[in-house]
């Protein structure tokens, strides 16, 4: 699996992540209410960050887009410049499941974008045939601290499961990973709402 197809929603146009996103995915990994809301606790140099932009979409078993607007004037991209990040990784072809994870730069944070490029990922991985993935299941987890995220992901059809009590040390205290996931079946009569 490398380098998935260019998605589209209507706020979103995801691609698949290039070496010159790695400016911006430095500047996601600088922003502390980010790393804090996604439990990183990882150090990235600038360098690593500039390899994992030029060979992530090379990488076996995941997917990983670059979230940029869909705003078009003239019949061209007004931008290509990366605002989010969005991946579908842990892809267990047997089983027909994986994980998503999504990220955002914080000037375009509950304007809509993530919404759209969640729905945009989960209708692709849930078709069936050459233009799918035709998965059964995807999954995530979102941590307690971050109840914003939880409600995104309710609204878009994810059922919690479960909850991995104190897995994360924010500050002096604990969060708990509250694990989510979404069956094709809903995601279709999500989808089929409309």
């Amino acid at each position: 699996m490398t380098r998935g197809p260019e998605l589209h929603g209507e706020l979103v146009r995801l691609r698949p992540i290039i070496a010159t996103d790695a400016d911006r995915m430095w500047e996601s990994v600088q922003d502390p209410e980010a790393l804090r809301l996604t439990g990183t606790t990882a150090d990235f140099t600038r360098e690593q960050i500039g390899e994992w932009a030029r060979t992530v979409s090379d990488r076996p078993g995941r997917y990983d887009w670059a979230i940029t607007s869909a705003a078009v004037r003239d019949g061209h991209q007004v931008s290509d410049e990366m605002i989010g990040e969005i991946v579908l990784n842990e892809i267990d072809e047997h089983a027909r499941s994986a994980n998503i994870r999504l990220i955002l730069l914080p000037n375009y944070r509950g304007r809509g974008y993530g919404r759209d490029a969640i729905f945009a990922v989960l209708q692709w991985a849930f078709t069936q045939g050459a233009d799918g993935l035709d998965l059964h299941r995807v999954s995530l987890d979102v941590l307690s601290i971050n109840p914003r995220a939880q409600m995104l992901y309710e609204s878009l059809g994810f059922q919690v499961e479960g909850r991995l009590r104190d897995v994360y040390l924010d500050g002096d205290l604990y969060s708990d990973a509250i694990v989510m996931a979404i069956l094709e079946d809903e995601f279709r009569g999500l989808a089929a709402q409309g």
